[in-house]
C-alpha cells in the first residue's frame, strides 16, 4: 500500500533496527494490503470452521438427550443465541484492544497534550483480551491461556472424525491405526499446505466453505421438499413421535405433542449446550487474524455480523429438514422403554449414526447414500481442520511472542513461503516510488509445526480409546475449555470492563453492540450453566451416560478444569520459580510499526510490522548486546534453559 512520507520512514528504521549489527529484535511482518484478507474469505472462515462434524452429528445427539423436537430444537436456539452474543462480546473487545499510542508527529486530537491511545487491531483473539482484562500478576494470564491453547487448540477430534467417516465412505471397518493414519494424514495436508502457500491456502479455504455450504442447502431443499410430499423415487417420509405410551402418532412440529416427554436431566441439557455451542463457535476465527484483515474497523463488524446470521438460518433449516422426517420413539418415563429410535423399529439413531446419515439413507432409500454422505461429511470435516489450522498456527506465534515457550524466538517467527520463494527469485515484482516495497508473503512454519505436533500428539495420547470414544472426548474437552471457559472468562471480564469505575470503557470502546451489557451478560449466563452443568450425573439412557460414551461423565469438566490448573502451575515455574533461580526476570519488548492505511491522514491506523525483544535481565537492565544478529540467534550470549532469547 502507499505510505507517506514520514510512514516509509518508521519502516525502513524498524528494519534497520532489526538487522543491525548487536540487535536481537525479530522482526515479523504483517502481510501487506493485497495479501490482506477481504469480506468474502472472513466470511468464509467463519462458515468453513462452523460447518463441520457439528451440524451433522450433534442433532442426533441433542435429540437423543432432550427426548423430544420441541426441545431439541429450542436447545438449538439457544445456541444461535450464544453464537451471536458471543460475537457481539469478541467484536466490542477485539475493535477496543489492544491499545497503542500514534506516533509523536501523528495529527491527532490530543488530551491535556498527551497522545490518545487508539485501538490496532492484532492477531491473538481471546488471548488479548484476557491479558487486558486480567492484568495482573505479570505473565499468569498469558502462561494459563497459552498452556491450555497451545495444548487442546487444534482439531485433532475432528481429525479422527476424519478418519471414521472416510472408513464408512469406503465401505470398510477401518481399524484404529488406520483411522488415526488418516487423521494424521488429514492434519499434515492442512499444515503443509499453509506452509507451502497461504494465498492457495486461503483459496482453498474459500472452496471448502462454498462447497459446504452448499451441501446444507441441498439438504434443506431435499428435507423441506420431501416433506412437502416428493418421493425421490423412492416413497414419501413423514416426521411423526410415537407416543411410548398409548403408541400414538402425532407431527413432530405439534405445539401440543412436541414437548411431550422432554427429558428432565439437567446435565443432559448442558452438555447438550456444550455440543451446540461447539458448532456456533467459529465466530472467534477471524478474531485469530485480525491484524491480516483488510480494513477492520469499516467492514469487519457487519461481515461477522452477516456470516453468522447466515449460519444461524442455515443451522435451523437444516434442523428443521431434519426432524421433519424423522419417526421419533422417545423413551417412556413410566417404564424401561428403549431408546430414542428413528424413521423405522429397526433403525435405532444410536452413538454410531448421525443425523444427516440417517437423513439421506431414509430419503433415498439405498445404502450409497449413506457413504456418499459420509464422504461429504469428511470434507466438511476437513474443511474444519483446515480453516483451524490457518488461525490457530497464528495464535499460538503470537503466545511465542510474549516469550514464554520453550524456543520461544523459534516459535515466533514467519518465514517466505515456499512457492513465494520459487516465485520471487524467478519472477520478481518490481517496485513503484511512492509505494510500500513488495513483501513475499509469509508464513509462521514453526508455528505450524507446533500446532501440528500437539494434534498429533493429542491423537496418540488418546489411541487406549476407540476412535469414537477419543473424538467424543477430544471435543467435548476442546468445546468444555476453549469454548465454555474461555468464553466464561471473556464475558465476565468484558462486564467488569463495563461497569468499573475505574475503566472508561464505553467512552474508548471502538465497537458498541445493540442492548449495551445484554450481550455479555446472555454469553455469561449460558457459559456459566453449561460448566455447572456438566458436572451434574447425566440420567440412564442418556448419549452422555457411561454405557454410551465409555467415559464417566466428570471426566470432560474435571480435565477441562484441571487444564487452568496446569496453566497455573506453569506460571509458577516460568514466572515465579525459575526467576529465583536466575536471580533475574523476564523482560519482554513488543514494539508495533503502525502506519496510516494508504498514506491517507484519514486512513485507519494499522500494524504493518513488529519488532519482538525479550531477555532475561536484572530489573532496569537493558537488553544485552551481541556481536551480530547471527551470533545472538547461535547462543553465542546468554540463553535461557527455555530457549527464549535475550
Amino acid at each position: 500500500m502507499p505510505l507517506s512520507e514520514e510512514d516509509q520512514q518508521r519502516v525502513d528504521e524498524a528494519e534497520k533496527e532489526a538487522s543491525a549489527p548487536g540487535s536481537n529484535k525479530l522482526l515479523v511482518r504483517d502481510p501487506t494490503d493485497p495479501q490482506k484478507l477481504g469480506p468474502f474469505t472472513v466470511t468464509c472462515l467463519i462458515l468453513n470452521r462452523m460447518i463441520g462434524s457439528g451440524i451433522f452429528v450433534s442433532p442426533a445427539i441433542v435429540l437423543r438427550a432432550t427426548g423430544s423436537v420441541g426441545a431439541s430444537l429450542f436447545l438449538w436456539s439457544v445456541g444461535a443465541i450464544a453464537g451471536l452474543t458471543g460475537l457481539l462480546v469478541w467484536l466490542e473487545l477485539g475493535l477496543s484492544i489492544p491499545k497503542f499510542q500514534p506516533p509523536e508527529s501523528a495529527n491527532e486530537p490530543r488530551f491535556e497534550g498527551e497522545r490518545p491511545f487508539i485501538n490496532i487491531p492484532r492477531n491473538g483473539g481471546e488471548k488479548n483480551y484476557l491479558e487486558y482484562i486480567y492484568k495482573s500478576p505479570k505473565f499468569r494470564t498469558t502462561c494459563m491461556y497459552g498452556t491450555i491453547f497451545v495444548i487442546l487448540g487444534n482439531r485433532a477430534g475432528n481429525a479422527i472424525a476424519f478418519g471414521i467417516y472416510i472408513m464408512q465412505a469406503a465401505n470398510r471397518t477401518g481399524s484404529p491405526s488406520e483411522i488415526r493414519a488418516l487423521a494424521v494424514a488429514a492434519l499434515t495436508v492442512a499444515s503443509m499446505a499453509h506452509w507451502l502457500w497461504r494465498r492457495g491456502g486461503l483459496f482453498l479455504n474459500n472452496v471448502l466453505a462454498l462447497l459446504k455450504t452448499s451441501i446444507l442447502l441441498a439438504i434443506i431443499v431435499i428435507g423441506f421438499s420431501a416433506s412437502a410430499g416428493a418421493s425421490f423415487g423412492r416413497g414419501k417420509v413423514h416426521g411423526d413421535t410415537v407416543d411410548p405410551d398409548t403408541s400414538r402418532s402425532t407431527s413432530n412440529f405439534d405445539i401440543h405433542t412436541s414437548f411431550t416427554h422432554a427429558s428432565a436431566s439437567a446435565a443432559s441439557y448442558a452438555n447438550s449446550i456444550i455440543f451446540i455451542v461447539y458448532s456456533y463457535g467459529g465466530f472467534d476465527q477471524p478474531f485469530y487474524v485480525l491484524s491480516e484483515v483488510a480494513r477492520p474497523k469499516k467492514v469487519f463488524a457487519k461481515t461477522t455480523i452477516s456470516a453468522i446470521a447466515l449460519v444461524i438460518i442455515l443451522f435451523t433449516l437444516v434442523n428443521i429438514a431434519y426432524v421433519g422426517l424423522i419417526l421419533l420413539h422417545p423413551p417412556s418415563f413410566m417404564s424401561n422403554a428403549s431408546q430414542l429410535c428413528a424413521v423405522s423399529n429397526d433403525r435405532r439413531l444410536g452413538s454410531d449414526l448421525d443425523m444427516a446419515t440417517l437423513f439421506f439413507r431414509e430419503v433415498f432409500k439405498t445404502e450409497v447414500a449413506p457413504r456418499v454422505m459420509s464422504a461429504i461429511i469428511a470434507l466438511s470435516v476437513f474443511g474444519n481442520i483446515f480453516v483451524t489450522t490457518f488461525t490457530a498456527s497464528r495464535v499460538k506465534q503470537e503466545i511465542a511472542k510474549e516469550g514464554i515457550l520453550p524456543f520461544s524466538l523459534f516459535f515466533a517467527t514467519s518465514t517466505t513461503t515456499p512457492f513465494a520463494w520459487i516465485k520471487q527469485r524467478f519472477w520478481p515484482s518490481s517496485h513503484q516510488p511512492g509505494t510500500e516495497k513488495p513483501v513475499a508473503e509469509q508464513s509462521p512454519g514453526a508455528a505450524l509445526l507446533l500446532h501440528w505436533t500437539f494434534s498429533v500428539l493429542l491423537i496418540a495420547f488418546t489411541s487406549a480409546n476407540s476412535p469414537s470414544v477419543a473424538y467424543t472426548v477430544l471435543v467435548a474437552l476442546y468445546s468444555y475449555t476453549l469454548v465454555i471457559i474461555v468464553g466464561f472468562l471473556v464475558a465476565g471480564g468484558l462486564l467488569y470492563l463495563r461497569f468499573s469505575k475505574r475503566e472508561e470503557w464505553k467512552a474508548n470502546a471502538g465497537f458498541s453492540p445493540w442492548g449495551g451489557p445484554t450481550a455479555a451478560i446472555i454469553y455469561c449466563l449460558i457459559c456459566a450453566f453449561a460448566i455447572v452443568g456438566a458436572f451434574l450425573p447425566p440420567s440412564a439412557g442418556s448419549p452422555f451416560a457411561y454405557e454410551t460414551t465409555h467415559v464417566q461423565w466428570y471426566i470432560v469438566p474435571t480435565v477441562g478444569l484441571g487444564t487452568l490448573v496446569l496453566g497455573y502451575l506453569y506460571y509458577l515455574g516460568f514466572a515465579v520459580v525459575l526467576p529465583r533461580l536466575k536471580h533475574k526476570t523476564l523482560e519482554v519488548d513488543r514494539d508495533p510499526v503502525i502506519v496510516r492505511q494508504f498514506g491517507r491522514p484519514d486512513g485507519e491506523w494499522v500494524q504493518v510490522m513488529e519488532l519482538v525483544e525479550f531477555w532475561w535481565a536484572a530489573r532496569g537492565q537493558p537488553p544485552p548486546v551481541a556481536d551480530s544478529v547471527e551470533d545472538l540467534r547461535n547462543g553465542d550470549h546468554e540463553m535461557d534453559n527455555l530457549g527464549t532469547a535475550h
